[in-house]
């Protein structure tokens, strides 16, 4: 059996980094983990290409060689999910269809021969025995939420790793919060589910082996959600990084309550987490409380302050558009992030995703106006907000164009820098030739082409002569800012 797994495209969004990854000579930030990990799952005997349509073009080569299409997708992608599986359709190609769009969208999918939904450990071993007697069903859902220690380490050969600029790979799903807006604990539980400390080990063995140094992204939605299990991998996490002379910068996301656990956040600096995510939303009490948000509690800021002295870039989400939000929310929003120093804020609007509590509510207030579009950066509403529509797309558009100034995002970075200052220094997969032309082709960019050249010189002076020791950090951060500042033209207008 031929199998082709096809990631279809994703749009340019802030998540893309599509104006900041050409630097590095780099076509997508991350694989398709859950592609790699469903080609895992198939019999070893049966043969395997993955086409990424983030990094390369589909052809009908591809789709005429294989029997079987996977395709997969999350909400975002859902436009490319249409065209790819009409391409292949057209072909006469068996075609499998799953993925977090596929289990919770309310719209028509498209017509596939196989659709599966929820988590697949369980229910693909079921079709690939069904097909092999030639009574594949249509469709397949996962009776439970399958124990992780099922899931095999992914098929990370298939994918061209020169492409990309960071691995992933996935400790454990499920979130124990219970926020209104997120549809995390409605497809993977309030009980977070956690891999064994061997079997994370084994996926980083599996990198290693391929060549791969730098940044692996762990991919969890909560990162400490099971705190007692992370605290037992924390210890063999760090002593395999030092076994291995430290190969690889950890990235991960976490709820705020990081900031409670001091050796919590001592063992992840010590294993190697240089940056982490934090869902801060909001610095609005009564907005949080609406969310259900009860882990961000206590002062943010200082909780913000707390994971950066261990050497952690914090990077955050933020939401406006909520109900309890004041007439003063968008400068209250710049306010906090500037003085939480976190370069990469990725503020959004509200959205109901499908089959959430948040839609659910507006549901019953008859305050919905359709399907969201999985990208909340795009400024468009999917449901009728209390502010006034128009001003919360201008205040929320007022937000982007000042955190993402050149001058406010520098210091930012400064400021980040300066509280997250360390001794160590990161791996990187370039070599000294692939850094110094990726440098080269940043600063004829940002520094000679681009209207706001000043301040990045400005900002360049400033690193030299008080941080040259996280020059790369700060190279890095420059290249993202400017990608922010391209989107902000194109959804700004």
């Amino acid at each position: 059996m031929n199998v082709l797994l096809i990631n279809p495209e994703f749009p340019d969004t802030y998540w893309s980094f599509r104006h900041a990854l050409p630097f590095e000579r780099k076509r997508c930030a991350f694989p398709p983990l859950g592609l790699l990990t469903v080609s895992a799952l198939l019999p070893k005997s049966w043969q395997r290409r993955l086409v990424d349509l983030n990094v390369c073009p589909l052809k009908p080569s591809d789709i005429e060689w294989a029997d079987v299409v996977f395709v997969t997708g999350m909400l975002v992608q859902k436009e490319s999910v249409h065209e790819v599986v009409r391409q292949c359709k057209a072909m006469d190609k068996r075609v499998v269809l799953g993925g977090p769009y596929v289990t919770t969208t309310i719209e028509d999918l498209p017509e596939v021969d196989h659709i599966f939904l929820g988590e697949a450990e369980t229910t693909l071993p079921q079709f690939i025995e069904d097909l092999e007697r030639g009574e594949a069903r249509r469709s397949y859902q996962a009776a439970e939420r399958p124990p992780l220690s099922t899931t095999p380490v992914a098929d990370f050969h298939l994918a061209d790793l020169k492409r990309y600029s960071a691995m992933s790979i996935q400790y454990s799903r499920g979130c124990p919060f219970n926020c209104e807006f997120c549809d995390i604990i409605e497809i993977y539980g309030r009980v977070p589910r956690t891999k064994s400390n061997q079997q994370i080990l084994a996926e980083l063995d599996a990198l290693l082996r391929l060549g791969w140094r730098g940044t692996v992204f762990i991919v969890d939605d909560n990162f400490i959600g099971n705190k007692k299990n992370v605290r037992r991998l924390l210890p063999e996490l760090a002593e395999w990084q030092e076994r291995n002379g430290h190969p690889f910068s950890l990235l991960t996301e976490a709820s705020v309550n990081l900031a409670d656990d001091d050796a919590l956040l001592s063992d992840m600096r010590r294993a190697g987490f240089r940056r982490v995510f934090l869902g801060i939303e909001t610095p609005v009490e009564e907005s949080l409380k609406e969310a259900q948000k009860s882990q961000n509690r206590g002062n943010l800021l200082e909780s913000v302050k707390k994971i950066q002295t261990y050497g952690m870039e914090v990077m955050a989400g933020f939401i406006v558009g909520f109900d309890n939000d004041p007439d003063d929310i968008f400068e209250r929003q710049i306010n906090f992030i500037r003085e939480s120093a976190i370069p990469l804020a990725m503020v959004g609007l509200l959205t109901a995703l499908p089959d959430t509590q948040l839609w659910r509510r507006l549901k019953k207030e008859g305050r919905l106006l359709g399907e969201s579009s999985g990208n909340n950066t795009n400024c468009s509403l999917n449901f009728v907000p209390k502010m006034d529509a128009t001003r919360l797309v201008e205040g929320y558009q007022s937000i982007m164009r000042t955190i993402y100034k050149p001058s406010e995002y520098y210091q930012r970075v400064f400021d980040s820098l300066k509280r997250t200052a360390q001794q160590v220094s990161e791996p990187t997969r370039l070599n000294i030739i692939g850094s110094v032309a990726a440098f080269i082709r940043l600063t004829f960019r940002l520094g000679v082409l681009d209207t706001e050249r000043a301040e990045f010189w400005r900002f360049f002076r400033q690193i030299a002569a008080k941080h040259h020791g996280q020059f790369p950090q700060s190279m890095r951060l420059a290249a993202m800012g400017y990608h922010f500042r391209k989107l902000n033209d194109a959804y700004g207008k």
